[in-house]
């Protein structure tokens, strides 16, 4: 029989696969069916927050469904992993999601690792990150606090939805799917040069909204 904690990290690496496989993937198959930037970033946010929904739901009650290092970062934080779950959490979130660009990339016949062009190098996208990262953190800490987990899944994917719209960098809000997406220059891709920026303001992002939600919502 498996381990927990194997059973832990394969749920982080096969959610985070699914997940940049959806973000990606629906990014590809959008700029195939429309030349409409509205309605290729439509059927981007709505395939990937179905998709968010449905993998939040299948892996929650297994590792949490965090496929996020700024969620890890906060169970660190909050105690609920130690220093080398957590680690281990992280490189498989950013293999996973990885592996999951790469599959987009060759079932839509693209080269396996095709590197992103896209720049995305502003201080207004560098801002719009922080903000994105700190709603998305509110909202998952807001709902867990509140005691409400079985409305966790709706609640992250109903965020991310909205958050491709309301901000200008549409809401990566997550390390390991900055990383991923250097590798695939299609809809949904960042330049490899521009992701550190966006890291270090997702990491900016949770730190401040942990300690805002500690003083709204306690422990």
């Amino acid at each position: 029989m498996p381990t927990e904690l194997t059973r832990r990290l394969t749920a982080e690496f096969v959610g985070t696969f699914f997940l940049l496989l959806a973000v990606v993937g629906s990014g590809i198959m959008a700029e195939n069916l429309s030349d409409d930037i509205g309605i290729q970033l439509l059927a981007n946010s709505f395939a990937t927050a179905g998709a968010l929904t449905c993998l939040i739901l299948t892996f929650g009650r297994v590792s949490g469904a965090q496929f996020n290092p700024v969620v890890t970062l906060w169970a660190r934080l909050e105690g609920d992993l130690n220093n080398k779950t957590a680690l281990s959490y992280v490189a498989v979130q950013t293999v996973g999601g990885i592996l999951g660009v790469i599959a987009a990339n060759v079932i839509f016949e693209l080269d396996a690792i095709y590197w992103s062009t896209k720049e995305r190098s502003d201080p207004s996208l560098w801002l719009s990150e922080i903000i994105a990262t700190f709603g998305l953190m509110m909202v998952i800490i807001g709902v867990v606090r509140s005691r409400k987990d079985h409305w966790v899944a709706v609640s992250v994917a109903a965020y991310i939805a909205g958050a491709y719209f309301f901000t200008s960098s549409t809401s990566f809000a997550n390390p390991a799917v900055t990383l991923a997406r250097t590798f695939s220059d299609t809809f949904a891709g960042i330049d490899p040069s521009d992701a550190p920026m966006f890291i270090l303001c997702q990491l900016i992002g949770c730190v401040l909204a942990v300690a805002a939600m500690r003083v709204t919502h306690p422990k």
